[in-house]
């Protein structure tokens, strides 16, 4: 079973077991992980489970479609790894991923 590091914005870290083809969204719901609210519940509508991908980590998650790009254009400081949790699969190549919670969610 993967793990993901959640990092918080007072840098906190909370590791959490992930079960395979889960999205990071609902790993972070399932979880408790502050700051990861998911308004739509994952139909890539409403931006509230943005958050940064560690450097050197975009590479296996992949890049974000046109869709999520376009929702990315609606949250607070969007980064060059910004990602919404609910379109990331988590997969046993993630094994180990560290995801940050932008301060502006919390």
């Amino acid at each position: 079973m993967p793990t993901v590091t959640f990092l918080n914005h007072d840098g906190s870290a909370q590791e959490v077991n992930v079960e395979s083809g889960t999205s990071l969204m609902q790993a972070a719901i399932d979880n408790g992980v502050e700051g990861i609210v998911a308004e739509c519940g994952g139909a890539c509508s409403c931006a509230t489970c943005h958050c940064y991908i560690a450097e050197g980590w975009m590479e296996k998650v992949g890049l974000p479609s046109d869709l999520e790009r376009d929702m990315l254009d609606c949250v607070v400081k969007p980064g060059p790894t910004s990602r919404l949790g609910c379109q990331v699969s988590v997969t046993e190549q993630l094994d180990g991923l560290v995801v940050r919670v932008p301060e502006a969610q919390y």
